[in-house]
């Protein structure tokens, strides 16, 4: 019988059927190929009692790239007791001169590479986060929608010299003056009826998310989190639950240098021999929390201050937050005022501040309780 510590398997996972690649441990083995087996839930349990029984005493690391078919295989093989990493397709090492990619080359590749330690695994959420953050991104599509149909609007008038006699956009008055109006062409009031009627059901289509998300968070794990850093200043119920959703669990970091390097928020440096070179901003990491920090960081160019609802956000969370919360707005206010007199432009000012907001919302994360996981439980979100 042979005995080896760790057994590596790569998969190439696609929607039908999966490609397997064994590697044991140790020094000139060779990885092997194991063959195709469907994607579904019993194949991958199959596969992992196979590998069990013939390795009994190894123990089996999975590696399989992100991609659009989710982490059910992750949250499969982890409850039942497996090690499993998933890795962006972006962080794998590739050579200048391979032209050549099958399903059984990206198999061997990656358990060759997890067992060289070249893989970089990412953070999966748990499935109730990321059905959460799906609800959240859903309302940031149906608000970009709504703009975009809005753009639509304004550029048919903008084509027909027609200027709008109220001044509250898109109030209710406005909505009534836009029934109301009547173009020279019968086309032309089609399209305008058609663009009126978009706009309404996108509107209620909004709100309809916004319910369901101030609703659902609720009973959110992390919902103790969104409403700690609601503390701070220019971030309110969506922009909270969209950083955290992003983010996850802000404590497996360590450090907030670490976290702003995450999210690309540090810029780029280039330093040979004595020469040191800083550029722009990295942009790694989540695209969507870090624009999220920058509108915050926006708030910041105003005075130091506790406004009314800021104030009533503020009644039900600890005394440590809430200082964390006006220290946080004591230096940000000054940094802004202090860089911007120093001539730098307002979108450099703006992320600098969005970098320094996210070390602040990091020790707010660390105030707050989070109920643990049960990676046992997973198995129970998996699909059949």
């Amino acid at each position: 019988m042979n005995k080896h510590n760790i057994l590596f398997i790569g998969l190439d996972t696609h929607k039908e059927f999966s490609q397997v690649a064994l590697l044991e441990d140790g020094r000139g083995v060779k990885a092997v190929n194991y063959g195709k087996i469907k994607s579904t839930k019993q194949s991958f349990i199959k596969l992992a009692r196979t590998l069990q029984s013939k390795y009994p005493s190894a123990t089996l690391h999975f590696v399989y790239e992100a991609g659009p078919c989710g982490y059910w295989v992750y949250r499969l093989l982890t409850s039942l007791g497996h090690c499993c990493y998933v890795v962006a397709p972006s962080l794998i090492p590739k050579k200048p001169g391979e032209r050549i990619k099958t399903d059984k080359r990206d198999a061997l590749k990656l358990a060759k590479l997890l067992k060289d330690e070249e893989l970089t695994a990412i953070y999966v959420p748990e499935p109730d986060d990321e059905a959460i953050r799906d609800l959240s991104r859903a309302r940031d599509r149906a608000m970009n929608d709504l703009k975009d149909a809005k753009y639509q609007l304004k550029a048919l008038f903008l084509r027909n010299h027609i200027q709008c006699k109220v001044n509250d956009n898109w109030s209710n008055q406005h909505l009534r003056w836009l029934t109301e109006l009547v173009l020279p062409h019968p086309s032309q009031q089609i399209v305008l009826t058609e663009y009126i009627g978009t706009i309404t059901e996108r509107l209620k289509r909004l709100q309809r998310l916004d319910n369901e998300l101030h609703n659902q968070i609720k009973n959110w794990r992390f919902y103790p989190v969104v409403k700690a850093i609601q503390a701070m200043r220019g971030i309110r119920i969506v922009a909270a639950t969209g950083i955290i959703v992003e983010l996850g669990d802000l404590r497996r970091f360590d450090h907030p240098r670490k976290l702003m390097a995450y999210l690309g928020l540090v810029p780029s440096e280039h330093t040979s021999s004595d020469k040191r070179k800083l550029g722009n901003i990295t942009k790694a990491g989540n695209t969507r929390a870090r624009r999220l920090l920058v509108e915050c960081a926006h708030s910041y160019k105003h005075k130091p201050n506790v406004s009314t609802e800021l104030k009533k956000r503020q009644e039900s969370i600890s005394k440590e937050v809430n200082d964390i919360a006006w220290q946080a707005q004591l230096r940000l206010c000054r940094r802004y005022q202090r860089l911007m007199a120093r001539g730098k432009h307002r979108s450099v000012v703006v992320t600098a501040i969005a970098r320094e907001l996210i070390a602040y919302i990091w020790a707010i994360s660390r105030e707050v309780a989070v109920a643990p996981v049960k990676p046992e439980l997973r198995i129970s979100r998996v699909p059949a």
